[in-house]
């Protein structure tokens, strides 16, 4: 019985078309909504098997965020008194603050901002195979989503999992660098920094390692999505991702900026509210929902993009799939005016 259940709730049920011919959207704004409605339960399902592998990126991030705001404050309490004071009031009670003399003391001599980068650098490290982990889980929603993104159907697990078997490797690559390039560009954007304090030109380097980071971040709309859609080397995979990344760049960057918009409310929640309750209504977002719908909408962008840029120029490759197209039998009624209003009426 569980089985069946487990079936039906990640299978689902095939053969059931979204659309009648004259009801299919005509551009892929309609096209990005219509199916985004009728989706929209099955992304949340997607989601929830997704996000087991962001689970450790996702703790490691909530974990670190929460114990620096704790011991950042900690840390202000101990210069400006409060922690000493806060010790001898609670003396004697059941959740007593424990901390010595000789503890305050150090505590109080904590450079707050080397605690921030300390905190940041340990972070950025365990993230590296977190991230990792998470390339070959991607390539699989990748193809699920670029699916429904046509209008085509997925079957949720089976097609999730046939798309990691055939793209783990290549997709294992992309995940590996993109875990690696952030505490690469922090280590290099301190170091260039403090070289910069003193030499004024070595600002050029601390600049170009940010405008790296940043072109890796636009391309990689583009990896996961060609890993799925094209049988390409992974060489051919990086060089399409460049070109098209630097191609569309406004799109690019449009696109890239519009995934960050949860974190930045999220981030607002925090500032003007509060922190722990911010980070919480964050983690709930990308739990439920956050990392298929940013794929959904990644998918429903790249097959556009693809089908101008690629498929346009690859002979018999099917183009503006899920869109309503002119066939021509409805040319002809059109020629006619027998499709068209009755002049009498």
């Amino acid at each position: 019985m569980f089985g069946r259940l487990m079936n039906n709730y990640y299978y689902g049920k095939s053969g059931k078309g979204d659309f009648r011919k004259e009801d299919m959207p005509e551009n892929r704004w309609q096209l990005f909504w219509d199916v985004l409605r009728t989706r929209l339960s099955a992304l949340v399902r997607l989601n929830l098997m997704y996000m087991v592998v962001w689970l450790p990126t996702m703790i490691v991030m909530l974990l670190t965020f929460i114990s620096g705001i704790s011991n950042l404050n900690t840390i202000m309490m101990a210069k400006d008194g409060t922690l000493k004071q806060a010790v001898e009031e609670s003396a004697g009670e059941e959740n007593a603050l424990t901390y010595t003399d000789e503890q305050i003391e150090e505590l109080a001599n904590v450079n707050a901002g080397d605690f921030i980068q300390s905190s940041v650098f340990t972070m950025l490290l365990i993230l590296i195979p977190c991230i990792a982990i998470t390339g070959p889980a991607t390539s699989g929603v990748s193809y699920v989503v670029r699916n429904w993104a046509r209008d085509e159907h997925a079957f949720i697990w089976s097609d999730f999992k046939d798309a990691v078997k055939e793209n783990w490797k290549q997709s294992l690559v992309v995940s590996a660098i993109t875990g690696v390039i952030p505490l690469l560009v922090y280590v290099a954007w301190r170091f260039y920094g403090q070289l910069a304090a003193k030499q004024a030109f070595m600002v050029i380097p601390q600049v170009l390692v940010l405008m790296l980071a940043i072109i890796w971040a636009l391309c990689v709309t583009y990896f996961y999505p060609l890993l799925v859609t094209y049988k390409l080397r992974m060489r051919d995979v990086l060089r399409n991702g460049l070109l098209l990344g630097v191609a569309r760049l406004p799109m690019s960057l449009g696109i890239r900026l519009l995934h960050c918009v949860p974190g930045v409310i999220g981030f607002l929640i925090c500032y003007l509210w509060n922190p722990i309750y911010g980070a919480l209504i964050m983690f709930a977002y990308y739990m439920l929902l956050g990392f298929s719908l940013s794929r959904f909408v990644t998918a429903s962008y790249t097959n556009a993009v693809f089908d101008r840029f690629l498929n346009s120029k690859i002979e018999g490759a099917k183009v503006n799939q899920g869109l309503r197209q002119e066939s021509e039998d409805d040319e002809e009624e059109d020629e006619d005016g027998e499709s068209g209003p009755n002049p009498a009426e």
